[in-house]
């Protein structure tokens, strides 16, 4: 590092002291905390961002300022690989060091050592950072200090896209880096066109079968997905029949309902039904979302008599409720497991020429390979195919497009849920009938050190304390289509218990008790 660098970081870094007696760490969604204490951090991961580009050779890369569903004062900071993914995990001790360093000596000094053991040039090089933020009123003035941080760094220059979602700046830095257009307009034209693509390819058959199913009401939880969902909506308004609310209430029993969260990468489906005084929420999760779009996928690849012969993967954690891993098994399909996490998910979705992965929470997208998009392509623009099967391999080429490839996106999963209900046919109680949930009970045990836990198999079996795994499985053993599993959680000294079983008292039996097992083993006070 030469002279004018050091001086223009230590000259910078000067004006974003990190706040005393707090300590940040990058979690699975990079930092998240107050508002009020961010500045330094945010200042920091903006140089973080430049040196990263320089790292992949001038790459763009991107800066999410958001803090998803948590409260408005909030707010946090996300970073997007070359990829469109997650910052790599690599960097993340790196992210951790420099988030936490005192002052701004110690900061160069981090800087230096890293800049040189990864081979970073600090020569005047170019870099490029694309920006986002969400709504929250704190997100233009973190976004200021992520722009310093960026430029602190020579040759680094910052992009500021505006507000967007998370899922749209994913897109838009792997759209860039691939020499693509990558503005909000191109984004909103590859959804809504694919999306319209779809519906024009829907077969024609007898009856009211395919036409429109009615409203869907869309809770956008005060979010930015209620900006862009109305960009949408504009779009589609001849094809897709939205209502898009945010703080109202009231919602009638009769709508089919979604909603997002704060920053548009998840999204859930439900009804009400009301029940006297009661009203209750019929919650069609991220487990069925997946499995309506595998089953959707798998249709199109058994007109495509492909239904064997393509690699296609269903990803899901140790969290995924049992029934949906068995309805997706009857369907001859391959499920894979992971540890909890979207870039474990995703890491392991595109091994295959067709990756599904989501989370019960609602994130999750469907991968494409290129050599399986190029096979596509093939039998699209060949006559003797047959139309049946040009119609089928053109579907999955519009969900390839309509998905977004880089992460989770709420928006672009919504479009294609709708288009394929309009498929089949079906409302929102059909497709909820796929099967039927098993009971289950989620719980934390409070712990002194939650890294005494070190699980494998995808977090699904305990490999030390030695023997808890063995009392886990004597107690799992007792209840019928009982299934339990522990895990340290990767925020907070807690151990989460996750049961299943036939019925609900049997699953909330079987966590109270593997929880006591747990307090047994590590000591622990209390169950939270």
């Amino acid at each position: 590092m030469n002279e004018e660098q050091r001086s223009i970081l230590l000259q910078s870094s000067s004006r974003f002291p990190p706040p005393k007696g707090t300590k940040l760490s990058y979690g699975t969604a990079g930092f998240r905390a107050d508002a009020s204490i961010l500045q330094s951090t945010v200042f920091r991961i903006g140089i973080l961002a430049a040196l990263r580009s320089l790292k992949t050779g001038g790459a763009v890369i991107g800066l999410m300022i958001t803090a998803s569903h948590n409260k408005v004062s909030d707010n946090g900071i996300k970073v997007a690989d070359p990829s469109g993914g997650m910052l790599t995990q690599d960097w993340e001790p790196f992210a951790d060091s420099i988030a936490n360093a005192p002052d701004p000596e110690s900061l160069v000094k981090l800087i230096t050592e890293f800049a040189k053991k990864e081979n970073i040039p600090l020569d005047g090089a170019k870099a490029a950072v694309l920006l986002g933020r969400d709504t929250r009123p704190s997100g233009e003035s973190l976004v200021e200090a992520a722009n310093k941080g960026i430029c602190s760094v020579v040759g680094a220059v910052a992009i500021d896209m505006g507000i967007v979602t998370t899922p749209e700046l994913h897109w838009m830095v792997r759209a860039r880096n691939k020499g693509l257009k990558a503005t909000e307009l191109h984004y909103f034209d590859q959804l809504s066109t694919s999306f319209r693509c779809l519906i024009d390819l829907i077969p024609e058959k007898s009856g009211d079968n395919h036409h429109p199913i009615g409203k869907l009401v869309v809770d956008c939880s005060n979010g930015v997905g209620g900006e862009k969902l109305q960009v949408l909506k504009e779009k589609l308004n001849a094809f897709l029949h939205l209502e898009i609310r945010n703080s109202d209430v009231g919602i009638s029993e009769c709508f089919r309902c979604a909603s997002l969260d704060g920053d548009a990468d998840r999204f859930v489906y439900f009804t009400l039904t009301s029940n006297g005084d009661n009203n209750k929420i019929n919650l069609v999760d991220g487990d069925k979302i997946l499995s309506l779009f595998a089953l959707f996928i798998k249709q199109q690849l058994s007109i495509l008599n492909q239904d064997v012969g393509v690699g296609v993967g269903v990803v899901q954690t140790a969290y995924a409720n049992g029934a949906s891993t068995k309805y997706l098994n009857d369907l001859g399909l391959k499920v894979v497991f992971t540890p909890t996490g979207v870039k474990y998910l995703h890491g392991k979705a595109e091994e295959y020429d067709i990756g599904i992965y989501f989370e019960a929470n609602g994130h999750g997208t469907v991968l494409f390979s290129d050599h399986f998009l190029s096979w596509l392509d093939g039998i699209k623009n060949e006559p003797c195919s047959g139309l049946e099967k040009q119609n089928a391999a053109k579907r999955l080429l519009a969900v390839a497009n309509l998905m977004n490839q880089a992460v989770g996106d709420a928006l672009s999963g919504l479009l294609l849920v709708e288009a394929i209900l309009q498929h089949m046919g079906w409302s929102l109680d059909k497709w909820n009938q796929l099967y039927h949930d098993l009971p289950s009970r989620q719980l934390k045990v409070k712990v002194a050190d939650r890294s005494a836990v070190v699980t494998t198999n995808a977090e699904t079996s305990v490999e030390k304390p030695p023997g808890l795994q063995e009392a886990i499985t004597a107690l799992t053993s007792k209840y019928p289509q009982g299934r339990c599993f522990v895990r340290p959680s990767g925020t907070e000294d807690v151990v989460r218990v996750y049961a299943e079983a036939k019925t609900q008292e049997e699953a909330d039996e079987l966590a109270d008790s593997v929880a006591k097992i747990v307090q047994q083993f590590l000591g622990s006070h209390f169950i939270a």
